[in-house]
């Protein structure tokens, strides 16, 4: 089953002392379907691993993505105006605009799991159709 990827779930992989780390690496070993990083994670998720565990944490980063360890998809307009619906809906939360943007591409895609270890905004958060199963 294919799953929309969260900052958060993301840097647990990659961060052995993370307190979410053997949950996530057990999924990502087990789930041999596609990763979908929307491109707003990216940003986000390097900045976390070149200030929380250096440099070289985000060259392999970056390296696993031109190698294809996981499929960036690209924001579409459609995908901007969800975030900005999502952001008002959600605005006591507050959500925030890299996880408004993961809820608008797994819509678009129509994939319901979400990796993630957000339990707080992506617990609450619905799409437009059926209910997103989280993992791990």
């Amino acid at each position: 089953m294919t799953t929309v990827a969260d900052t958060g779930a993301l840097y647990a992989l990659i961060d052995a002392s993370d307190a979410w780390h053997a949950r996530v690496l057990g999924c990502w070993q087990t789930n041999p379907s596609p990763v979908v990083v929307p491109v707003t994670v990216i940003p986000e998720l390097t900045w976390l691993l070149q200030t929380r565990i250096g440099p070289a944490a985000e060259a392999a980063f970056i390296r696993g993505v031109v190698d294809g360890e996981f499929t960036v998809k690209q924001l579409e307009a459609a995908d901007i105006i969800r975030a900005a619906e999502l952001l008002e809906r959600y605005a006591d939360l507050p959500l925030g605009f890299t996880d408004a943007s993961i809820v608008a591409v797994a819509e678009r895609l129509e994939v319901r799991a979400i990796l993630t270890t957000d339990r707080r905004h992506f617990g609450v958060v619905q799409p437009r159709k059926g209910r997103f199963v989280l993992v791990p």
